[in-house]
């Protein structure tokens, strides 16, 4: 066992203490405010973890709130570490308190435990490790947590307006051993005229696989009659004022991976038990169980980043309005533009207007690059594992920092569970994390 891992067990309830507090804070993203680019709650879990990294003698930055950093020293810093503080909604389905971390045999559940409040405490202890043990650095590192991640990364592109990124930068926000390519991702929000006495409710983040829809009866303001359906998709009244709520039940599961969930809003849309024309078009663009878009014109797939992903991740009933979301992962081999126009021609030839439609281009880094091979390197001597890059569909933190890999957080085989309820790290993996980042910061700059 090796004097940084020696280290890491020994300090191992500290490091549960502080996932502990910082699970604690519904850092979901919040109402803007002018201290508070993301909320209230964001700011706060940023403040606590820079009070952290500032109580162990590291120098600390809060940038407007944004991100904030954490150098070891005064060094130039060669290697970032990129995590973030926020975190997507609890949802439904959780067996414990999402925001009380609950220790359940080796694991720690939580919202944010695995993605990415685990992952930040371990790089912290990363930092403090190498600093207490005083391994000597030839070249400085720095910490960066950011605070909008799960809604668009607004706060790594502020930061990076304000402070130059170091040449080597990774985020431990995907898996081992080493993600170095990532399809490129559209999200396209529309919607149409809805006139009908329903309210639709499903889907809260985009990037995530609705796990519950509801469709609420709504009544007459004139009669204080109800309504119901008819098999046509006519509509009667109803003798007796009712409030009927329907509830269709499903998976969550992240975006990029909706094969391990079930999409409520398709199966809702699949079931026809609400026959209007606008549901309709929307089951023939996204029948239930397809996930690659097929339907839409979409299902291309290539060698690296294999096949693409198309989820109807949001719909909701607002201001007379049926509005939709749509998270798209695509490969490699294609450009935002292409992808752009099949979908948005599909919508608006159903009938839909797009109300926005934004993404970024597929990311990869060269996998015989120094970096690269470095933390591949680290990886076979931690885990005794053979270490190799991987393409996910997933977009982490570094995809549109050139240069950038992902290096962690789950390893090979685990599942923590991200974005859906009962998400967690276990013991050994917040520590084996912590192990990982210690020993890169060696190799790299050591």
């Amino acid at each position: 066992m090796t004097e940084i891992r020696k280290y890491l067990d020994a300090h191992k309830q500290e490091m549960i203490d502080d996932l502990r507090e910082l699970v604690a804070i519904r850092s979901v993203q919040g109402e803007m405010g002018i201290d508070f680019p993301f909320g209230k709650e964001p700011a706060r879990a940023l403040a606590l973890m820079l009070k952290k990294c500032g109580k162990a003698g590291l120098i600390v930055e809060n940038v407007n709130n944004y991100a904030g950093s954490a150098d070891l020293n005064f060094t130039d810093p060669e290697l970032a570490i990129l995590t973030h503080l926020d975190v997507v909604p609890e949802g439904e389905g959780w067996d414990s308190d999402p925001y009380t971390l609950t220790e359940d045999g080796d694991k720690l559940v939580g919202r944010g435990a695995i993605d990415d409040k685990g992952p930040a405490v371990a790089a912290l202890y990363a930092v403090k490790a190498v600093k207490e043990l005083g391994i000597p650095l030839k070249k400085g590192v720095r910490l960066i947590f950011g605070t909008n991640e799960e809604n668009g990364s607004a706060d790594l592109a502020y930061y990076r307006k304000k402070r130059k990124l170091p040449p080597m930068v990774f985020t431990p926000d995907g898996e081992y051993p080493v993600i170095n390519a990532e399809k490129g991702m559209l999200r396209v929000k529309f919607s149409t005229a809805w006139e009908h006495p329903w309210k639709i409710k499903a889907g809260t983040v985009i990037n995530a696989v609705p796990s519950v829809c509801e469709i609420i009866s709504e009544f007459d303001p004139k009669t204080g009659c109800g309504v119901e359906i008819n098999a046509d998709g006519s509509t009667a009244p109803i003798a007796e004022p009712t409030v009927n709520t329907e509830v269709i039940k499903g998976v969550s599961a992240h975006a990029s991976t909706p094969k391990k969930g079930n999409n409520a809003i398709t199966k809702f849309l699949a079931s026809g038990t609400m026959p209007v024309k606008e549901l309709k078009a929307l089951n023939m663009l996204f029948p239930h169980g397809e996930t690659d878009g097929t339907s839409c014109g979409l299902g291309f797939r290539d060698e690296i980043s294999g096949r693409m992903t198309c989820v109807l991740s949001m719909l909701n009933t607002e201001n007379g309005r049926l509005c939709g979301g749509i998270d798209i992962r695509f490969p490699l081999d294609r450009k935002k533009d292409e992808i752009s126009e099949i979908i948005c021609g599909k919508l608006r030839e159903a009938g839909f207007e797009i109300d926005s439609c934004e993404g970024v281009e597929p990311h990869c880094t060269d996998e015989n690059s120094p970096f690269v091979q470095a933390l591949l390197r680290v990886y076979e001597r931690v885990t005794g594992e053979k270490g190799e890059c991987i393409a996910i569909g997933g977009g982490t933190y570094v995809h549109e920092i050139e240069g950038g890999v992902a290096f962690g957080a789950e390893f090979p085989d685990e599942d923590g569970r991200m974005h859906s309820p009962n998400e967690f790290i276990t013991v050994e993996s917040l520590v084996k994390n912590a192990e990982m980042m210690a020993e890169a910061i060696v190799e790299i700059c050591g």
